[in-house]
């Protein structure tokens, strides 16, 4: 272990059992035979030559004795130097000054604070040891002088002054030490940790509100506790009013703890809250607004009302703890009994209805605040805990997921592969019916008009453009990668030699009509696809209109950037709806659906003597997905 620590822990057990009987054995080296105390005139300065009137140490004197004095008052000790020969050197400690002072030896200035004039320095808690130098002391009788300068609103006095051998006034300082500074000290380094820790949990979780409250909490207790630690006002202009700050952090902090343990155990009293927040307003603008002389009874009747607050949430949480049975909630509980308890204790103490005791607080306080922090830490692991837990969850929920996901995508792309495969035979239906079939009617035309047995050549001319057509309809599922006709006379080239031949047998005179250039160039998809709307259109001509004349006519209007083309015949007509409904023009079907796929559509308009088919395309305008065909 370290040295520092063995040796602290051997001054508090000498100071705390051997204390006393050390002292005793200082009064063989040094006896005080008197005590005295006069408020010093003017400005403090100058040493009082009268009204001086007897004290004991500790010493407060706006008790009874000058209630409301603010100033300076000299603390004249006189003490007998009656010590065996070879005694040794003397020492002299003083427990506290409140609020700075300076000592003197005789006429010798031994000791002085920084500041003796508003702002002051703040010795109220700090022990001071001094050796006291031979040079300055003589045989017999010896004079300490004291002055101390304080307000009457901060009790003012000098604390316990003692004399004595080296060696055991230092035990003693340092067993003060460690109470008045050093536990203080650790007491305000745990809390920022802590505060700054639960501050970052907070602000990366927000939800964590709890954790919030704990943060700001420790915030105003560490301003509340630095009070006993610094030894100047600064940032404040003067003593009361760091009094008045230090006091308004006192109610603060009650006012946040009740809310942090209410947000702890998950409740929201919302009027109380409300009501809670505006006591804490109505305390804090009272200690700014009441004057200097009245300010110790505000202060004591803010410190009431904090602790009638303050035991008030702890009983309160106790009894929500004891409902819930949670663990956390019962850990807390615990925590604040503890709290009860020592909150009890000190108010008891300030009221001076336990005199000579001293405050549980310093010692309660750390242990406490590692206690609760302990509770929030074991209320992180828990939450982290059930994080895992259902990360495990999702993760066997996702694994189902992804199983079920994998199935419903394989069925899928089996039905995929279905639709496909019945798409495909759909097409190759509609080819044969539009390429094929339209040959084969055009060949059985041709025969029927004969007037003798065809030739042997004009046969075989038909049965190869038969085939001519078949490999057109085997290879059309690649003609969206074919090239398109350079111009539309090219396009429409082809099929107007294919039927002129029928057409001048059959008697059936044609008017072809198409412009020399194309103003928007269609893809092989829309090349495609109006040759064969043409080719089912030219054949239900021949099949069903008994015409005598037929135009066809390809435009590229100026107005609008599309193809139209129109199929026009002077046959017997028919009712279009009627065929549309009854589902029995295959063919027509066939041109919707392709001209649909294409990014087009199609239009009849039938009446005895004029059918006029239309077909509109956008150049280029195909449908994502679309397929030839």
């Amino acid at each position: 272990m370290n040295p520092r620590l063995w040796r602290l822990a051997l001054v508090w057990v000498l100071a705390w059992l051997f204390g006393p009987a050390a002292w005793a054995q200082a009064d063989c080296a040094a006896r005080i035979t008197q005590m005295q105390a006069a408020r010093a005139p003017g400005d403090g300065a100058q040493r009082p030559t009268e009204d001086w009137t007897n004290v004991t140490l500790p010493d407060r004197w706006t008790d009874a004795r000058w209630p409301g004095y603010s100033g300076s008052v000299w603390y004249r000790i006189d003490w007998q130097r009656d010590c065996p020969a070879g005694a040794g050197e003397l020492a002299l400690a003083l427990d506290s000054i409140n609020m700075a002072g300076e000592l003197w030896v005789g006429d010798a200035l031994l000791w002085r604070d920084r500041h003796l004039a508003e702002p002051l320095s703040r010795s109220w808690n700090v022990p001071r040891l001094w050796l006291l130098p031979d040079a300055l002391l003589r045989p017999g009788a010896n004079t300490l002088w004291v002055r101390v300068v304080g307000v009457a609103a901060q009790s003012p006095g000098l604390g316990a002054l003692r004399l004595g051998a080296p060696q055991v006034l230092q035990v003693a300082h340092e067993a003060r030490w460690w109470r008045q500074r050093t536990l203080f000290t650790l007491n305000l380094t745990l809390s920022v940790a802590l505060g700054v820790l639960f501050f970052f949990i907070w602000l990366l979780r927000r939800k964590q509100r709890a954790f919030g409250w704990y943060a700001l909490m420790t915030l105003c207790w560490v301003l509340f506790i630095a009070n006993v630690l610094v030894t100047e006002t600064w940032p404040f202009p003067d003593t009361l009013t760091a009094a008045r700050a230090n006091a308004s952090m006192m109610v603060l902090y009650v006012a946040c703890f009740g809310v942090f343990i209410w947000r702890f155990g998950e409740q929201h009293w919302r009027a109380l809250e409300r009501s809670l927040w505006a006591l804490v307003a109505l305390l804090v603008a009272a200690l700014w607004a009441t004057p200097a002389a009245a300010l110790p009874g505000m202060t004591l009747l803010a410190l009431l009302a904090s602790a009638v607050v303050f035991l008030g949430a702890c009983m309160q949480f106790i009894a929500h703890a004891l409902r819930t049975r949670q663990t956390d909630h019962l850990m807390l509980a615990a925590c604040l009994a503890v709290y009860v308890v020592v909150a009890v204790h000190d108010v008891l103490v300030v009221l001076h209805l336990l005199p000579d005791q001293p405050a549980w607080t310093p010692f309660s306080s750390v242990v406490t605040m590692v206690a609760m922090s302990a509770v929030l830490g074991w209320r992180i692991a828990q939450n982290t805990r059930r994080i895992e837990r259902f990360n495990d969850e999702l993760q066997g929920g996702i694994a189902e997921a992804r199983a079920e996901l994998g199935g419903t995508l394989a069925r899928e792309h089996a039905l995929a592969l279905d639709n496909t495969r019945l798409q495909e035979r759909l097409r190759l239906a509609h080819d044969l019916h539009d390429g094929l079939g339209g040959s084969l009617v055009r060949a059985i035309a041709l025969v029927e008009q004969a007037d003798a047995q065809l030739p042997k050549g004009q046969t075989l001319s038909i049965l190869k453009l038969l085939r001519d057509d078949l490999r057109q309809v085997i290879d059309s599922g690649s003609s969206a990668g074919a090239s398109v006709p350079a111009t539309p006379r090219q396009w429409l080239a082809p099929l107007r030699h294919r039927f002129t031949q029928l057409f001048d047998e059959l008697d059936l005179d044609a008017d072809w009509q198409c412009p020399s250039t194309w103003r928007s160039t269609p893809d092989a998809l829309q090349c495609l696809t109006l040759t064969r709307v043409l080719e089912e259109a030219l054949v239900n001509v021949l099949k069903h209109s008994r015409a005598r004349h037929v135009r066809v006519t390809l435009a590229q209007p100026q107005d609008a950037d599309v193809l139209l083309l129109r199929v026009e015949d002077d046959g017997v007509g028919f009712d279009v709806p009627a065929v549309l409904s009854a589902g029995l023009s295959v063919g027509m079907r066939s041109m919707q659906a392709r001209l649909l796929r294409a990014g087009g559509w199609l239009a009849i308009d039938s009446r005895p003597g004029c059918t006029l088919l239309t077909a509109q395309l956008t150049p280029q305008a195909t449908p994502p997905g679309a397929r030839p065909g």
